[in-house]
C-alpha cells in the first residue's frame, strides 16, 4: 500500500453476532485523517479469497453506525449466504484486516432539511445503520424538536442495537432533553411475522398508508412539520416514496433543503 493509495488498512478489533448466520456488526480501528457526516457510507474491502495476503480486490459500501466524534468505525451487515464479501466479513475476528477507502460516500445527512420540527427516521432491516450514526452525534437532538424512530424487521431477534436505543434516555449527554420532553425520541419496532407488545404485525408502508404510523407516534406525518428519512430495501423505498410524494414530501433541490430524503440499503 502506497502513501498515495486511496484507502487505508484498518484492524478489526471486535464482532457482535445478533442473529447467527444472519446479523453481525464489525467494529474497526479508525484512520486519524478519515472524516464523515452522520448518515454517510464508507467502501470496505477484501482481498480476494484466494489471497487473502493480497491488495483488496472486492468492495462493499457500509453506512458508518459510529458517530463523527467516536475513534473508531463500526458496521452492520447481513449475511448473503451466497456473497463474495458478507459470509467472509462475518468470519473476521479482531486482529484481521478490513480496507477502508479514504473517502466518505452518500447524501442521507441531516444537510438535506432546516432544522426544526420532527425528524422521522424510517427503515427496514440493516437500513437502520446511518440512523445509529445520527443518534449518537449529539448534534441531531438541539435541531429537531422530536425524533421518530421507526425499524421494520421480519421477527424480534432482528431488532439490533434495540437495548441501545431504548437506553439512550438515560444517555448523561442527553438526559436534560428527555427531562425536558419524555417522548424526546419515539422509538417503534415492527415486525411483519411475529407481533411485538403494543405494535401492529404489519408492513411500514402499510401503517402509512392508513395512517396507523402516525397514530402510534403520536405525531402528524405533514410536510410543513416533518423532515423524513428512508433507509432499506428498494421495494418499500418505492411504496413509501410513492405515498409520501401523495403526501407533499419532496427532497431538495438546487441547494433548497427539502423534507425528503431517500438512500438504498441493498
Amino acid at each position: 500500500m502506497t502513501e498515495d493509495s486511496k484507502y487505508t488498512r484498518q484492524t478489526v478489533t471486535s464482532v457482535h453476532t445478533w442473529v447467527p448466520g444472519k446479523l453481525f456488526s464489525v467494529r474497526v480501528t479508525r484512520d486519524d485523517a478519515y472524516d464523515f457526516q452522520p448518515g454517510q457510507f464508507a467502501r470496505v474491502g477484501l482481498p480476494a479469497a484466494d489471497d487473502p495476503d493480497g491488495a483488496p480486490t472486492l468492495w462493499r459500501a457500509y453506512s458508518m453506525v459510529s458517530a463523527p466524534g467516536q475513534p473508531w468505525l463500526e458496521f452492520y451487515s447481513i449475511v448473503v449466504p451466497e456473497g463474495l464479501f458478507s459470509p467472509r466479513m462475518a468470519r473476521l475476528a479482531p486482529g484481521d484486516a478490513l480496507y477502508v477507502e479514504k473517502a466518505p460516500y452518500g447524501f442521507l445527512t441531516l444537510e438535506r432539511f432546516a432544522p426544526g420540527g420532527d425528524l422521522w427516521l424510517l427503515a427496514s432491516g440493516t437500513g437502520l445503520s446511518a440512523y445509529l450514526s445520527i443518534l449518537r452525534d449529539p448534534a441531531v437532538w438541539n435541531a429537531y424538536r422530536r425524533i421518530i424512530l421507526v425499524h421494520g424487521v421480519r421477527t424480534a431477534e432482528e431488532l439490533a442495537y434495540r437495548e441501545e436505543i431504548e437506553s439512550l434516555a438515560r444517555r448523561p449527554d442527553l438526559t436534560s432533553h428527555f427531562a425536558a420532553d419524555p417522548r424526546k425520541l419515539v422509538y417503534l419496532p415492527i415486525a411483519t411475522r411475529e407481533a411485538l407488545p403494543g405494535m401492529p404485525q404489519e408492513r411500514l408502508t402499510t401503517l402509512i398508508a392508513d395512517g396507523r404510523l402516525e397514530q402510534l407516534a403520536g405525531q402528524a406525518l405533514a410536510p410543513e412539520t416533518a423532515k423524513i428519512m428512508l433507509c432499506g430495501n428498494p421495494a418499500m423505498l418505492a411504496d413509501a416514496r410513492k405515498l409520501l410524494g401523495e403526501r407533499g414530501f419532496k427532497p431538495g433541490r438546487r441547494g433548497i433543503p427539502g423534507n425528503l430524503a431517500v438512500e438504498n440499503y441493498w
